[in-house]
């Protein structure tokens, strides 16, 4: 299947470029006076940076989940939240953001406080140097660049992997996969949250193969799937005759994952009596094998995953409080796929390459199927698309794929209507995306904001996509 930039790289920029085709920064300017979001703006206007704005504390907070943001001024006196609160808040949605302080108020003492929150630098309003802003955002953004160069040496001299089949360009998925990076090498416990088939496995294993215990174990343990009778056991490991069927000894999983990492899959369904014994063993580090007496210590790193609420199941008393703090060390969520639409192509193109050879065929999809596949919530998540993907390929007579080969429960959505194409005329991903594109401009009549609300887009995704398929706007308009 013919396609092209849609596949990701380990960092994507949704952002617009300079005329030398070089990435810049994107900047979030945040204060409640417009006029001061205007003289900002006019300072920087020179820098090919890509500008956003904001005039409240959680306008700027919304901006920074859904968009990567290099740099941001934030003034310290906001409307509704205060601006330190702000950069604390921001500093847990992406450590990478450099954050500077801009106060008409400043004081030692709150110069101090944002440096201790993490700002990058603190500066007084009003400006009397025209170029201080500019000067200080390139300094921030080759700050930025600087220690992203060193943490890439980093991972080429550990042999880090590139976090391949982590797929996703929307920003909550590179940011995953950015702090992923930077847990690879760490010992921190990580707590993975999210729901089925959103991929908790697969970004455990890349934090795992990607880190220094890479050479030792990964070993999966899926707390749903044991029989309660004999998880212990199978945590811990058994003596032989220490219980009815035990006709040899275990070393039991934990043993095995010495050196390397124990990753407890749902460990929201582990019994509250287990729940003590991997509490008193995160604490200890300790093996203790059921039927016997000597003790073994262990070296392992452990990543938890569930798809339930335990904040939820702690109040409810079904998961034990100090439990769920010693695992929530980091936590890492991952958003379902009907709330990273953008990822779509992405992954259909990955996972029709992973399983192609496998089945021997080179298909490709029409463009209503496609369009389909696109408008599907899909419940299941990636496990689902994958599996259809799968069936399509298994099942399918047809060597471009169409509406009649999908399963039932996206063909019963209604038909898609699509541009002016013959219904046999096969499109890549790479056309079919142009088509989209196009067709929304030209519902809105150029205008870029409304087709990128048509196409469930941000902004930023919006113009990249313009620049990527060599789309005239003003042609269209």
């Amino acid at each position: 299947m013919q396609t092209a930039n849609l596949m990701l790289e380990s960092r994507t920029r949704e952002a617009s470029m300079d005329s030398d085709n070089q990435y810049r920064g994107k900047v979030l300017i945040v204060d409640d006076e417009p006029n001061i979001i205007k003289a900002v703006t006019r300072l920087l206007h020179k820098e090919g940076l890509e500008l956003l704005s904001a005039e409240t504390g959680a306008q700027a907070l919304s901006i920074l989940e859904n968009t990567l943001i290099d740099v941001m001024l934030l003034d310290v006196m906001l409307p509704d939240i205060n601006g330190l609160d702000v950069l604390r808040h921001a500093k847990q949605i992406d450590p990478e953001t450099v954050v500077v302080m801009m106060t008409g108020h400043g004081t030692i003492k709150s110069a101090v406080e944002a440096m201790k929150a993490g700002a990058f630098e603190y500066l007084t309003k009003p400006f009397e140097d025209n170029d201080l802003i500019p000067l200080t955002i390139r300094r921030a953004i080759s700050y930025k660049n600087l220690k992203e160069e060193n943490q890439k040496l980093q991972g080429m001299i550990s042999g880090q992997c590139q976090f391949s089949n982590m797929i996703g360009i929307s920003a909550p998925m590179q940011r995953i996969t950015r702090l992923a990076q930077r847990l690879a090498n760490l010992e921190s416990t990580v707590l993975i949250t999210g729901e089925s088939g959103t991929g908790k496995e697969v970004l455990a294993r890349n934090i795992h193969f990607s880190g220094s215990r890479r050479q030792r174990a990964f070993v999966p343990i899926d707390c749903g799937a044991i029989p309660p009778g004999i998880i212990e056991s199978e945590l811990f490991g058994h003596l032989k005759g220490s219980f009815t069927g035990a006709s040899q000894s275990s070393a039991g999983l934990l043993k095995m994952a010495d050196k390397g990492t124990a990753f407890f899959d749902e460990i929201g369904d582990l019994p509250l009596e287990m729940q003590i014994k991997l509490l008193r063993f995160l604490q200890e580090r300790e093996v203790r094998p059921v039927g016997g007496t000597t003790v073994d210590t262990v070296d392992i790193r452990i990543i938890a995953a569930t798809n339930q609420n335990l904040e939820q199941m702690v109040a409810e008393k079904k998961f034990r409080e100090d439990l769920y703090y010693r695992l929530n060390v980091v936590n890492i969520e991952i958003p379902p796929l009907r709330e990273r639409q953008e990822d779509i192509p992405a992954l259909i193109k990955h996972l029709m390459d992973k399983h192609s050879a496998r089945y021997n065929r080179k298909m490709s999809i029409g463009p209503e199927a496609f369009e389909q596949l696109l408008q599907f919530s899909w419940p299941g998540n990636v496990r689902q698309l994958e599996n259809v993907i799968i069936q399509m390929l298994s099942l399918s007579v047809n060597e471009v794929i169409q509406p009649e080969d999908l399963p039932p429960f996206i063909r019963s959505l209604a038909p898609v209507q699509t541009a002016s194409v013959s219904d046999d005329m096969p499109l890549s991903l790479e056309e079919y995306e142009r088509l989209c594109v196009e067709r929304a401009l030209q519902q809105c009549k150029g205008n870029i904001m409304e087709a990128a609300k048509i196409l469930n887009l941000g902004k930023s995704t919006m113009y990249r996509k313009i620049k990527d398929l060599n789309i005239n706007v003003k042609s269209i308009s």
